[in-house]
């Protein structure tokens, strides 16, 4: 089981993925003291507003409100991600640096942009291959073997419906407000819609349904294992 003195890692295919899809998790885990490292995998060079320096710089804004270190990194462009070996071995080295308790990536349903698909199912396998010692090209950084990976959705559309779900409360008022100035700090992305309004409004409709004020939804990829019934918070479902 992960100390809770690991990090959290975190992957994002564009510069605005990890904010809208789960960023109230990252507020909320950066205020109770914990490490985040947030990945983000192009500068959104294919989007219709911003330049890849304006989101690059808006990314930067939103991680230091977030309280989470930010780093880029170079996976062949914006919509042009492609599942090779060469990446999900840069990813797997990443988690063996980081050396991460959690992982969060974008989900793997098919029906949104391409490269969150491509990205959730590298990571995925990134974690494993993090895992194993005889791996050449990442000899010299000691394998890791991570906790959990959880899946986030950036949209509603984007939730898987053949897992399980977590989740986890942020209705603290100055998580709420991290998470916001996070999602506004991508002012270039608001030129489409109203983002942040959208996010919060389902955070808000996922928290009423568990007796909450605000809750984001993570998807386990794997059967999650406790030590003790003792250690497990309640259900959504008020019996």
């Amino acid at each position: 089981m992960p100390s809770i003195e690991s990090p959290i890692l975190a992957f994002g295919a564009h510069p605005d993925d990890i904010e809208f899809g789960c960023g109230g998790v990252i507020a909320a885990e950066s205020k109770a003291g914990r490490k985040v490292h947030l990945v983000v995998c192009s500068r959104g060079e294919a989007g219709s507003n911003g330049t890849p320096a304006i989101r690059t710089r808006e990314a930067r804004r939103a991680a230091a409100r977030m309280g989470a270190r930010l780093e880029f990194i170079d996976l062949g462009g914006d919509a042009h991600f492609e599942e090779r070996s060469v990446h999900v071995i840069k990813l797997a080295g990443i988690i063996r640096r980081v050396r991460p308790g959690v992982v969060l990536v974008t989900s793997t349903v098919e029906n949104q942009h391409p490269d969150h698909v491509k990205l959730g199912r590298m990571v995925r396998d990134a974690a494993r291959l993090a895992r194993f010692g005889g791996l050449k090209e990442l000899r010299r950084v000691k394998p890791h073997a991570i906790g959990q990976l959880f899946f986030y959705a950036v949209s509603p559309d984007a939730e898987p419906n053949d897992l399980g779900r977590v989740l986890v409360d942020v209705s603290e008022p100055a998580v709420v407000a991290a998470w916001t100035a996070a999602m506004e700090a991508h002012a270039s992305q608001m030129k489409t819609r109203n983002y942040a309004e959208l996010v919060l409004t389902r955070a808000r409709l996922n928290g009423l349904r568990a007796g909450l004020a605000h809750a984001v939804p993570l998807f386990p990829a794997d059967a999650l294992v406790v030590d003790s019934l003792a250690t497990l918070g309640r259900a959504a479902r008020r019996f």
